[in-house]
């Protein structure tokens, strides 16, 4: 059998197997204490930068891979204020189960040599003196200078820094994976208490012309490929390039070695992130290596986009699809400064000219319709989220705690004035026996996984045939579940009448200083091709209530009102059809809280619900430019009408989003 046809009978087995097969175990560890048959959920981020990555260093960022590992684990860590100077404490209220570092593969060489020995030529190269330059304006020429040279730019060969000309970009680029693999080794917890799991990856990053096509590679074990693979080694616009030297270089070439890729932020990828596959063997390398997708980060979410200011939204009627959503269709969207959009490039996109493809929504349906076509469906992705963190603080998705994500460019004031339609980012969430490498990584494999938009809520989705209705009562429902149905990830061949879906969501406890925020209700979000070929979809509440009259307090941000503790329910598809394609994901919704925009805006003053929030703007601004010597307007971002605007408004809902369960009916 073809090795990758292999691996995808294997993936599809183990999405589907009982609970009882225990995971493969690939490294040498102790096997954890806290293990569970049914799976407990692990918290963590899968998307980090240290201070390795070009566009985190010239932001006066310093901190290693090893820091970004301790800020993981609860401990503080210090970052750059707005000013370029190492004074903000940054430290996360409940430490993580798991994070990778994901620093960009393209210049982990060059960022090297500019960074490490002050005695070798290169280090003196102009671009590098650039980056370590203190003068804000400098550092965002330098950051310029290396997106364009490597990232930004289509070309199927890349051209490399002059810098690589003065030292040994090859050996430098070898000796800083090598940093990254060591710092992961130093904070896994190899013990049985299991306190902490790192994975070694990295970030492969092409972005022609600003579309992102990004990619975060996670290995399973200490067996990873001799060098981070980047555009360097396969051109622009070429991801399958990408999955071949994976799959030779370590799924076939070297014992022990397993990975996968994780696309991200689609919703800035100009509708490029997922092309209809050139071949079937394409289409099996996407579903192999790609069985997770990153939904929602500091960049925007990615699961779908309505605006509310048109009443309508991309293929979609779904009215709650305004969640953290931005203007523009590319990466460009970072560049503001001093409150000023600096390129055109970051101009609102119209819905009708926004990739369809952008949200996965949409992604999940149209990988329906190939199927149909082409007897494969490429598009099978499970869900998590992560933070997409350049301040090596990992897990910082904390509304009330946002220190932001950039380093020196989204510190202080200028995360309102520059970055104000960017968020904390969101978790990855992954169902494992235990806290270990292999536990976690298979888990992602069959995409037994949910993503969060940074809090920690439990949620648990199985399909079966038939699941008593009174199952969440019964105190052996997971063991039940798992037995004769799939969890969230799983495909299920089409039974003749609707499946039956168990769906469970406790709240976030959050902490005693911040309690986490009541449940207000689940959906099921349902995909389909019908008969003609044609996809829809649709929206049922299936437990809780969005009229529970929850709110804020507009003087303190305080909840208002109460929600659920737990809910869960057995639901059935009223309008099942057993002849059609259909996937379906869960997603729960908080009751609502303050924008973490409107909290910082609120502690320097300016209250985005109060009437006079342009006089207090005004005057903070005024302020920060005497005494911060600030430039530009500050605070007036913090005034916008939501009536006005199509996505922001100063309160939201964090939620959560399960992978989908698929029911095939060409699986009967």
């Amino acid at each position: 059998m073809h090795p990758t046809l292999k691996a995808l009978a294997l993936i599809t087995a183990t999405a589907n197997a009982s609970y009882a097969g225990a995971f493969e175990r690939t490294e040498e560890r102790e096997p954890c204490h806290d293990y569970s048959e049914t799976r407990k959920p692990m918290f963590g981020d899968l998307h980090v930068h240290t201070s390795y990555s070009f566009d985190s260093y010239v932001s006066s960022q310093r901190n290693e891979p090893s820091a970004a590992y301790r800020y993981a684990k609860g401990e503080a860590i210090t970052l750059s204020d707005a000013d370029g100077q190492q004074t903000l404490r940054a430290q996360i209220e409940r430490p993580l189960d798991f994070t990778a570092v994901t620093d960009h593969s393209e210049f982990l060489g060059p960022i090297n040599l500019c960074t490490q020995d002050s005695s070798k030529l290169a280090y003196w190269f102009p671009a590098c003196i650039m980056g370590r330059s203190d003068w804000y304006i400098v550092q965002l020429l330098a950051a310029d200078y290396w997106a364009k040279i490597g990232v930004v730019d289509n070309s199927s060969t890349k051209a490399e820094s002059f810098v690589c000309t003065m030292g040994d970009c090859d050996a430098a680029h070898k000796e800083a994976w090598q940093g990254v693999q060591d710092a992961a080794e130093e904070h896994y917890d190899r013990s049985a208490e299991c306190s902490f799991t790192t994975f070694v990856g990295y970030e492969y990053t092409d972005a022609p012309n600003y579309s992102n096509l990004h990619r975060n590679v996670i290995y399973r074990n200490a067996q990873v490929t001799d060098t981070a693979i980047s555009t360097y080694d396969t051109g622009s616009r070429n991801v399958p390039e990408l999955w071949r030297r994976l799959r030779e270089e370590c799924i076939e070439g070297k014992k022990g070695c397993d990975v996968l890729a994780i696309p991200h932020n689609s919703n800035l990828s100009r509708g490029l992130m997922f092309p209809d596959p050139q071949s079937e063997e394409e289409a099996k390398e996407r579903l192999f290596f790609e069985p997770l997708v990153e939904l929602v980060q500091h960049k925007a979410a990615s699961e779908c986009r309505f605006d509310r200011l048109l009443g309508r939204g991309l293929d979609t009627e779904d009215e709650l699809c305004d969640f953290e959503q931005v203007v523009a269709d590319n990466l460009a969207m970072l560049g503001t400064l001093f409150g000023e959009v600096q390129t055109a490039e970051a101009d609102p996109v119209p819905l009708d000219e926004y990739g369809r493809r952008n949200m996965m929504r949409n992604v999940l349906k149209d990988g329906l319709a190939l199927e149909q076509k082409t007897g494969i469906n490429p598009f099978k992705p499970g869900f998590i989220g992560s933070t997409d963190t350049h301040s090596a603080s990992p897990g910082g998705a904390e509304e009330f705690n946002y220190t932001g994500h950039l380093g020196r460019r989204d510190a202080g004031y200028r995360n309102v004035q520059d970055h104000f339609f960017d968020n904390p980012g969101g978790l990855a969430v992954v169902w494992a026996e235990e806290n270990s490498r292999d536990a976690i990584f298979e888990g992602m494999r069959r995409r037994e996984a949910y993503a969060t938009s940074g809090t920690r809520p439990m949620v648990r989705f199985f399909a079966g045939e038939d699941f008593p209705d009174d199952i969440c009562n019964d105190p052996q429902m997971l063991e039940k579940a798992y037995a004769s149905g799939v969890p969230m990830g799983g495909e299920l061949a089409a039974p003749g009448a609707s499946p039956a879906f168990i769906v469970s969501a406790a709240k976030d406890p959050g902490t005693a200083a911040n309690p986490g925020l009541d449940l207000q209700r689940i959906q099921v979000i349902k995909g389909w091709l019908d008969a003609d070929g044609n996809t829809h979809e649709q929206v049922f509440d299936v437990a809780g209530s969005a009229d529970n009259s929850a709110s804020v307090n507009p003087e303190t941000c305080t909840p208002v009102g109460s929600g659920h503790k737990n809910l869960c329910t057995v639901w059935r598809d009223p309008a099942y059809n057993a002849a059609e394609s259909a996937f379906y994901y869960v997603r729960v919704l908080e009751n609502p809280s303050c924008r973490w925009s409107t909290l910082q805006c609120q502690s320097y003053g300016v209250n985005p619900f109060a009437e006079n929030c342009s006089e207090q703007a005004a005057q903070q601004t005024e302020i920060f430019q005497d005494e911060a010597g600030a430039i530009g307007d500050v605070f007036g971002r913090c005034c916008l009408n939501p009536e006005e605007e199509p996505f922001y408004a100063p309160t939201l809902q964090e939620r959560a989003w399960t992978s989908p369960i698929w029911i095939n009916p060409n699986e009967v």
